[in-house]
């Protein structure tokens, strides 16, 4: 039986605001293997009975059932679509049509918004904390004649909306963080059902955010502007085709909230003695209110996001309550996350809770603040004395597994506290399991890395006075994120930012959304050089890009970015000598243990880093021209690519063949990114190997050299010595992290010292992804499953697993847009059994490397070659057998 199991816009299951069509795609099962789909049609309605159907679609005759084009359909705002699929197969089968996918469309042009920027704040409170309400009353004469009703929501700032007392939606921290003055991202709400006959009320609640609030290691404040301001439509469709259109303008109130303070980096302060009952209720007066204001504000930045906000994604209970050699009071959560603490709590009008928020105790068992530098992490709510009270906070979140209580009125219960965890909201899509529980607890400190860090914008840390979107740790863990969850649409925002903000001359800033430049001159590092274009850091805009066209075959990621991808390798070469390139401050490999004592930079040379990713990089835009069918960018840039690579060898090799830097990470750089002659590789696989030896096995690198560490040895015939640097268990490795009870990936490899002491406290997150970038490893190179460049997103795959490390079984699951790849190995003595899952409609060649013997082929033509074996195949499930070499 055929079927189509899923479909997906842009990758979701739903869009809640559009302003582009979208791309669709789907899933198909079928009981048969080799399985391909032959054609589609696709039906699209205003009603999701499709009783009355607005496009009709044509059988395409086409194997393409990703990233397929809406062509036809013209959009209108403020409108429901669903849209269904069916399919037809190579076996002569028909699918019954799919479940529908739906999407709301936004407001599709500036000049259609007739809503204003509203603030309750005047520029004078431009140093407040303080939150805000705004309310409308209006009246609804034919609620029920209402076909739809759609409300399309921003701030300047961060807001909760709310209608007749209730709020609005699951989101938080909306509208997140952007480019503000370029890009700013409005949400969209299906209100036809909350609706009713007489008056209603929209109301807001609104707070600084990263808007106005203090941000940076600087803290300086009102970086985009000196007030909040809230914009909002609501369009109203009638079942006779009339509209109706309620906006913010001057006619709301504003009044001051029960938030006295909320900060992104000190948390929130909450006076429930002074919220306002029924403020956003009907038949409410608010006679006492305060007129509101026009702020001005372009409405051209307003752009639809359609998914990806920041919702409550999990909850967890508290596990234990410690009390400290210091005699404080701490909730132990288990787990270092992101989000708030919620709670519950009876007292009397004046009882105050407070809570302390941080990551680890030291190593006497007491609670550590010293790594939060500035941050307060602080939430106090003032109780107004009515029988049980329930609260979280509003406008900040805290990075956090413990929390240390200052004040309670009443005896502690842990199961009034939640944790709540937040970030945004994505897909799981990689699952991995193994026979070695530290491996398995490893994979679930890079996962719980990415949520802890994936807050809007890819943060490097959630708990100090920073938070910031690093550039360098986005590039480096990209593909990794790729696999654990889907990132398109979440790496597609963050990269319009990277667009908006980049320099006019091509520079790529440290941190997008951008708030260094100009501010950086208190900072005793940004201050001795630029505050853009590090390399590795700035190569975000090129290597994310082709990542996400890799892990989702969708040339629109290209399309959008290629002139800033285009910019960056431009900017590269006008300030290159001879293709060699270094610029002002660079970060280098950042954090290594091979730097100087007292330094942050590691001791492989600036200009080797900066070059060999030079090289990479206008490889990778070269083949963005490729596939954009950009012919001269591409000859051009393919030369280019050429002339640096052959510089980079003139430059840092010696004649003989060993490389002038002996670091592990020039080592690496230079394998990985294909700058070795061939002649010398042996030698400089062998020299890796060397330096790793002098190091008994340990890893001296930084940000730079280890996301490709493993990658390096693998590739060039050292399967062992990568497995064994993999599963290290002493400092240095990542299983020391493990074995130091880490829930999450620390910022350094001795972020607790083997004695229990803390490296330096003024930079030491225990939740900092970048290192995590080694669970690209894991899917690609341990499991096997690496994408196909030429057809990629998975419609044709590799599937070339490497088994070792002691391991007897590994199993991993990838739900790429096609369906679930999924690979599983057993070891037993020599013999190793093969369990491989192919998706419908796409194919994979299996390798069986290191396979000298095949035992079992489950009807696969295999074919004998250097490699091992290797065969094409097409969807199904498949067994092998085959015995390794002793």
């Amino acid at each position: 039986m055929l079927a189509v199991t899923r479909l997906t816009l842009n990758q979701e299951s739903a869009l809640s605001g559009v302003q582009e069509l979208p791309v669709l795609g789907w899933e198909i099962e079928s009981h048969n293997r080799n399985v391909r789909q032959t054609a589609y049609r696709i039906q699209i309605s205003h009603q999701q009975s499709f009783d009355n159907v607005l496009l009709r679609g044509e059988w395409q005759e086409s194997e393409c059932s990703n990233n397929v084009p809406l062509m036809e359909l013209m959009l209108t705002s403020s409108q429901h679509y669903f849209i269904r699929v069916q399919v037809r197969d190579n076996y002569g089968e028909t699918s019954t049509w799919s479940s529908p996918a739906e999407m709301i469309s936004g407001v599709l042009y500036s000049h259609e918004w007739q809503a204003d920027f509203i603030s309750a704040e005047t520029p004078a409170e431009k140093d407040h904390s303080a939150g805000t309400l705004l309310r409308k009353s209006f009246v609804l004469n034919r609620a029920e004649d209402i076909q739809s009703a759609f409300i399309h929501v921003s701030a300047l700032g961060l807001y909760e909306l709310h209608l007749n007392g209730h709020k609005v939606g699951e989101d938080a921290l909306t509208p997140g963080w952007t480019s503000y003055h370029n890009h700013l991202l409005y949400q969209t709400y299906n209100l036809t059902d909350h609706l009713t006959k007489g008056e209603n009320v929209i109301g807001a609640l609104l707070g600084a955010g990263w808007y106005k609030g203090d941000m940076g290691f600087s803290r300086h404040r009102n970086y985009y502007g000196e007030q909040t301001a809230f914009i909002s439509q609501l369009v109203i469709n009638y079942k006779d085709g009339s509209q109706e259109v309620v906006v913010s303008d001057e006619s709301w109130k504003g009044y001051d909230s029960a938030i006295l303070f909320s900060e992104i980096y000190d948390g929130e302060i909450y006076d429930a003695r002074r919220e306002i009952p029924g403020w956003c209720a009907k038949g409410f007066s608010d006679d006492a209110w305060r007129s509101v204001s026009r702020v001005t504000h372009e409405k051209s930045t307003l752009v639809a996001q359609g998914s990806n906000t920041v919702r409550k994604m999990e909850a967890l209970k508290p596990l234990r309550l410690i009390t400290t050699p210091q005699g404080d009071t701490v909730m132990d959560f288990g787990q270092n996350l992101s989000g708030w603490v919620e709670f519950k709590v009876r007292g009397n009008a004046g009882d105050k809770v407070v809570l302390r928020h941080f990551e680890v105790l030291d190593a006497q068992g007491n609670v550590y603040l010293d790594n939060l530098r500035s941050a307060k992490q602080r939430t106090e709510y003032v109780l107004k004395g009515e029988g049980e009270e329930t609260w979280h906070p509003h406008f900040t979140w805290q990075g956090f597994r413990y929390v240390k209580v200052e004040e309670y009125p009443a005896p502690l219960d842990l199961n009034d506290f939640t944790a709540i965890v937040l970030h945004s909201a994505m897909e799981q899509t990689g699952y991995f399991a193994c026979s070695n529980p530290e491996l398995n607890q490893l994979h679930h400190n890079i996962l719980w890395g990415l949520k802890g860090n994936f807050v809007d914008v890819p943060t490097d840390c959630p708990q100090r006075d920073e938070r910031l979107g690093w550039t360098g740790d986005a590039q480096i863990f990209c593909r990794t994120a790729s696999y654990l969850m889907q990132t398109r649409n979440f790496f597609a925002k963050w990269l319009t930012d990277l667009r908006y903000d980049q320099t006019p001359e091509g520079g790529v800033p440290h941190v997008i959304p951008d708030i260094l430049t100009g501010y950086c001159g208190k900072d005793r590092l940004l201050s001795e050089g630029g505050t853009h274009s590090a390399s590795a850091w700035a190569d975000a805009a090129v290597i994310n890009p082709w990542t996400m066209y890799l892990m989702y075959g969708d040339t629109n990621v290209l399309e959008n970015q290629y002139a800033s991808m285009k910019g960056w390798i431009d900017f590269m070469t006008d300030h290159a000598e001879n293709h060699i390139w270094r610029y002002k401050l660079q970060f280098g490999d950042w954090v290594a243990l091979d730097a100087k004592e007292g330094s942050y930079f590691g001791a492989t040379p600036n200009d080797l880093t900066c070059t060999a990713y030079y090289a990479y990089s206008t490889q990778l835009f070269a083949k963005t021209a490729k596939v954009l069918k950009r012919d001269a960018d591409y000859k051009h840039y393919r030369a280019l690519h050429q002339a640096i690579v052959g510089r980079f060898q003139e430059e840092f090799f010696t004649p003989s063949g060993h490389m002038t830097a002996r670091t592990q990470t020039a080592h690496i750089l230079a394998l990985y990114f294909n700058l070795v002659p061939e002649a010398f590789r042996q030698n400089t696989t062998d020299t890796l190997v060397e330096l790793l030896e002098e190091h008994d096995g340990h890893l001296v690198t930084g940000f730079v050299g280890t996301p490709y560490f493993c990658h390096a040895l693998s590739q060039n015939g050292r399967v062992k010595e990568a497995w064994n640097l993999l599963l290290k268990d002493d400092f240095p490795s990542w299983l020391y992290q493990v074995k130091a009870g880490a829930t999450t990936i620390w910022e350094h490899w001795d972020g607790i010292k083997p004695d229990g002491s803390m490296w330096s406290a003024d930079m030491n997150s225990f939740n900092h992804y970048a290192y995590g970038a080694v669970g690209e490893w894991l899917y690609r190179v341990a499991a096997g499953i690496e994408a196909d460049e030429e057809q990629p997103g998975f419609k044709h795959f590799i599937v070339k697993p490497l088994t070792g490390g002691g391991l007897n079984w590994l199993e991993t699951r990838y739900q790429s847009v096609y369906g679930a790849i999924g690979v599983r190995w057993e070891v037993s003595g020599q013999e190793v059994s093969l369990y491989v899952n192919v998706p419908a409609n796409t194919s994979a060649t299996l390798v069986l490397a290191g396979g000298e013997i095949l035992l079992e082929a489950d009807d696969v033509d295999f074919i004998r070659n250097a490699e091992g074996y290797t065969a094409e195949v097409g969807s199904g499930e498949y067994r092998l057998k085959y015995q390794v070499a002793g």
